[in-house]
């Protein structure tokens, strides 16, 4: 039995701390909010994009422009094109850290939260029930419906790998990084190979991408002092540095937590990235099977929402000992932090940093990169576990298809891969 009692208590006295040092740092110098009203307010409305956001990080992005630019106009559309450039530049989840953004700007630390909390919390739980009924979906239309998800899998990481190609990747030099990217991490197989190539990437973009434009201009005023994104920026070191130092019990909540925020700490590109990371964290020390790792992410794709929830799933699978609802909050909070704490602290350095152009040189190599790293994960595990016979691939072609020439909701590739999985299996 694990010590989970003992776990939990030292990160809630961390936190506790933490909180504490914020609160006596940040003094005199909070977020402006527009009105003490504007909480519920917050809440409300990420809570309905919450229910309603299909589609992925970038449909989500348009999801937030039209209700809370046009329709609400919250903030102008020229601090809106700042936001989505910052997001895009740090690591994280660039759909919710864009919700994060706006809830600070528009009711302080407490609308960010309420922002963060509404938005997740429907795919979370939908996760979360997911994860309960798996183990009841059995038998041969059980096995094969996860094989379905399996099929989604792949043609929704094989749409995220054109997609992102065509976007971060649109010269031969950034498809060259892609490409040596992808071929040294196939060819090796140890863990920090991923940070290294995102690394590698970022050098090679500092040194070959010359014809990357800085953002020349920002207009993003939150009202965090300099002094208090600092601290900030700190406290993401420390966790990120520290946690392995605690998490020496390989089950344990702490070392849950470091292998999670460790993940979030370093996705950059877009939600999908998250995919070969995660694998690499949860997968490979034996704490979920791989046919369960992508039957959720194929899961992942039927709810609305950010993809990041998905760990709501995967710590709810986490070894017995640890409970499913601990494990599914310790995740998600683990995931969600690294990309809040650099969004907050970059955000009053943001201008100084947005005009340089060794970032936007660094950060198109690292985006260039990371498409490598989700090419690479195409591959394997993701064909290498799903594709079992011809018809297979033809499964998950029509789904393909249907994401990228149809353009039609991830929702109906669920159905048809799942129900095309489903008859095979009793047809032939």
């Amino acid at each position: 039995m694990l010590t989970t009692t003992k776990n939990q208590q030292t990160i809630y006295n961390f936190l506790l701390v933490s909180c504490r040092l914020i609160q006596n740092v940040n003094s005199g110098n909070q977020v402006k909010q527009i009105s003490s009203r504007s909480f519920p307010e917050v809440f409300i409305v990420f809570f309905k994009l919450g229910l309603t956001s299909f589609g992925g990080p970038i449909a989500h992005l348009g999801y937030f422009r039209n209700e809370l630019v046009r329709n609400r106009r919250w903030i102008s559309e020229e601090q809106y094109a700042q936001l989505i450039a910052l997001c895009q530049f740090l690591p994280g989840p660039a759909s919710s850290q864009m919700g994060f953004s706006l809830g600070l700007l528009r009711a302080g630390w407490a609308g960010a939260i309420a922002a963060f909390i509404a938005f997740t919390l429907p795919s979370a739980l939908l996760m979360f029930g997911f994860a309960i009924l798996l183990p009841n979906i059995t038998g041969v239309a059980g096995s094969a419906a996860i094989h379905g998800l399996k099929l989604v899998a792949l043609a929704v990481v094989a749409h995220a790998v054109l997609g992102m190609g065509r976007q971060l990747c649109p010269d031969t030099t950034r498809l060259a990084i892609a490409s040596i990217a992808a071929i040294v991490i196939l060819f090796t197989d140890h863990a920090w190979i991923q940070l290294l190539a995102v690394l590698a990437g970022a050098v090679a973009g500092f040194a070959v991408c010359h014809n990357v434009k800085p953002v020349t201009q920002s207009t993003l005023e939150t009202g965090i002092s300099p002094k208090v994104g600092g601290f900030l920026l700190l406290v993401f070191a420390l966790f990120l540095a520290g946690l392995p130092f605690f998490a020496r019990d390989g089950n344990s909540l702490v070392a849950i937590a470091e292998a999670f925020y460790r993940a979030g700490a370093l996705v950059f590109g877009g939600g999908h990235v998250v995919l070969p990371l995660l694998e690499e964290t949860v997968v490979k020390p034996g704490w979920i099977s791989q046919d369960e790792f992508l039957a959720g992410y194929g899961a992942a794709q039927a709810v609305p929402g950010p993809m990041f929830t998905f760990a709501a799933f995967l710590g709810a699978r986490l070894p017995e000992g640890i409970g499913m609802f601990t494990g599914a909050g310790v995740a998600v909070t683990a995931i969600f932090l690294p990309g809040f704490l650099l969004l907050s602290g970059v955000l009053p350095l943001w201008h100084a940093i947005a005009s340089g152009p060794v970032a936007a040189r660094a950060v198109a190599g690292v985006n260039a990169a990371v498409v490598g790293l989700l090419a690479a994960a195409l591959y394997d595990p993701v064909w290498t576990s799903a594709v079992r016979t011809p018809i297979d691939i033809v499964v998950a072609l029509v789904g393909f298809v249907m994401l990228v020439a149809w353009k039609l909701s991830p929702l109906l590739v669920v159905l048809w891969c799942v129900l095309a999985s489903v008859t095979t299996v009793y047809i032939y």
